[in-house]
């Protein structure tokens, strides 16, 4: 479960923080438009801190931020929000692309720093990446799954899947509980690392499972009775094991890889 990216899992597993930021190793702290060095950390923490907004969409962006509020209209029952899970943040330079693109567009790099959070609307899905994140252990913890493993797994993260898996589950449970997940701010610097086109050589499956993920996920519902994280993860593992089971192996060893997980985490957490 642990090999590869697949490390830092573990880190999350025996952690007894409240709040877990993970950050790639070919990243340093960015630069504002002004040139002054990002704090990553701190705004990792202050978009956990602060309460989400995934109910109605604030077009002014995350109105707990400085120099934002909620824009007229917004109704004044919503504007407690809702805690938030997860912070997603973003990556200047070599940006978190799939093969296919980055081989097309070489030279394509991410200058553009949008100083801006944003909440993800309810039952949006995203492809979450493990590159720049941080979320709230004591809120979703289990919910950060080593799960989908593919066949061929490489050393650059374009190569690879379980980043991306981990974030749809952790949106979908997140959305069933009541938490929401922010997306924007902070930026790290992302440097150059592997060679797109020659991934592009390997027979690589990733995007196939994407395809047949996305459905997955518009019309899975959780049960009632999924009250806790964990009774979650074991939900959807089950319907991953019965709806894309007999599509591909890698979705059935996903599934028993969940129901493992949570099985690890309750005796590693159970002393605490």
């Amino acid at each position: 479960m642990f090999s590869g990216y697949s490390c830092r899992y573990f880190g999350y597993l025996v952690s007894k923080k409240k709040y877990i930021v993970s950050i790639d190793d070919d990243c340093v702290p960015a630069k504002d438009p002004k040139g002054v060095l990002v704090d990553a950390v701190s705004q990792h923490v202050t978009n956990l801190e602060n309460p989400a907004t995934p109910l109605f969409f604030n077009t002014l962006y995350d109105p707990y931020c400085e120099g934002a509020d909620f824009v007229r209209g917004y109704p004044f029952s919503l504007r407690s929000g809702v805690p938030c899970a997860a912070s997603c943040g973003l990556w200047l330079n070599l940006a978190d692309l799939d093969a296919p693109t980055q081989a097309l567009k070489t030279e394509q790099r991410n200058t553009s720093y949008v100083d801006a959070v944003m909440t993800v609307p309810l039952k949006a899905m995203l492809p979450i990446s493990g590159i720049n994140i941080a979320f709230n252990r004591e809120l979703v913890g289990p919910a950060l799954v080593p799960a989908l493993r593919i066949a061929g797994e490489g050393k650059v993260r374009w190569e690879t899947l379980e980043d991306v898996w981990c974030g749809m589950c952790l949106k979908h449970i997140s959305d069933h509980l009541g938490y929401g997940v922010k997306t924007g701010l902070p930026y790290v610097w992302r440097n150059e690392r592997g060679d797109a086109v020659e991934s592009l050589r390997k027979k690589w499956e990733g995007m196939k499972l994407m395809e047949k993920s996305v459905p997955f996920f518009e019309a899975l519902k959780l049960p009632e009775s999924a009250v806790s994280v964990e009774d979650c993860v074991v939900e959807l593992a089950k319907a991953v094991k019965e709806q894309l089971g007999s599509d591909d192996p890698a979705f059935t060893q996903a599934a028993d890889a969940m129901v493992k997980w949570v099985q690890l985490w309750n005796s590693v957490n159970s002393s605490g």
